[in-house]
């Protein structure tokens, strides 16, 4: 090797590790501090690693005070790394938690709750079946997706869309409307779907959900009701259970899942397995989703 080869290699390794030492020292948080409203939460991310949840009390030029689990502490602003508000709850074990960014669905079913105006969120159903949905008010929400099922060609995806319209909003009863309309594939004009009422009981986080819907397909409609029953139970915070359970006229046995959604500030995911009761061969088939909320 000559001496212009090592040079290089050493010089290059000398880069290398001037480069990987400026990135372990990030530059410090220099953004907005502010008050915060009565619900929302901060986050903040120290220079050192530690994490910190709770509210600012007072601002000073190169401090802030912030009341948290730990106590009231004065904090160094070039200390800082991030400092995020986020809307949060109390659990009932007086831990600070983040909103339940998946409190208008269940796994397939609506909620009687609405999104947020702004809010909205894109899904994915078992990889092949994208959508999204957004808030253009707090009493109006429409979404919709399609399949991308490989070797099919465009006229044989399914379509869809979802208008959802918010009868009653409270902290502890909230009721909706909506429609799902599918286009049905290889047809000009033929379309099929349900058209729905669903009212939820209880808080964000632990809540009971009934619907009835009646689903028509090129203009004619069912003579009874389909039902769902459903539930969410938060287990902590990034965790809940949740099932979705469906019985349709004319059949016996009902449709049930139970599974558990594991979820973050904004991605969330859920595992379920789907089965039919009663039956005399018994199937469990896996359920699988990803949203992400924005």
């Amino acid at each position: 090797m000559n001496f212009r080869m090592f040079s290089f290699i050493v010089l290059s390794f000398i880069l290398f590790l001037t480069v990987n030492a400026f990135a372990q020292h990030p530059l410090p948080y220099s953004g907005e501090y502010t008050i915060p409203d009565s619900t929302d939460l901060q986050v903040i991310e120290m220079m050192d690693g530690t994490k910190l949840k709770g509210k600012t009390v007072a601002i000073h030029d190169s401090t802030i005070v912030f009341a948290s689990s730990l106590g009231t502490l004065t904090l160094d602003k070039e200390k800082i790394k991030t400092y995020r508000t986020i809307q949060y709850r109390e659990s009932s074990r007086g831990d600070l938690w983040f909103r339940n960014p998946n409190r208008t669905r269940l796994f397939f079913a609506p909620t009687g709750r609405m999104l947020s105006e702004g809010e909205g969120y894109f899904s994915d159903y078992y990889v092949f079946f994208p959508g999204i949905a957004y808030g253009f008010s707090n009493r109006f929400t429409f979404g919709g997706g399609f399949s991308l099922i490989p070797g099919v060609g465009l006229s044989e995806q399914v379509f869809y869309i979802t208008p959802k319209v918010g009868l009653v909003q409270s902290k502890k009863f909230n009721a909706a409307a909506g429609v799902l309309v599918i286009k049905v594939p290889d047809e000009e004009e033929g379309t099929a779907g349900i058209a729905y009422g669903v009212g939820t009981w209880g808080g964000e986080d632990n809540n009971f959900t009934f619907g009835a819907g009646y689903g028509f397909a090129n203009g004619d409609w069912a003579d009874k009701p389909m039902l769902m029953l459903g539930f969410e139970y938060r287990t902590g915070e990034r965790a809940s259970i949740v099932s979705e359970n469906w019985i349709f006229p004319g059949i016996d046995h009902p449709l049930v899942s139970l599974g558990m959604r594991f979820f973050g500030e904004k991605m969330s995911v859920d595992l379920a397995f789907w089965t039919v009761l009663g039956v005399d061969e018994a199937f469990i088939a896996p359920y699988v989703d990803f949203v992400y909320n924005f």
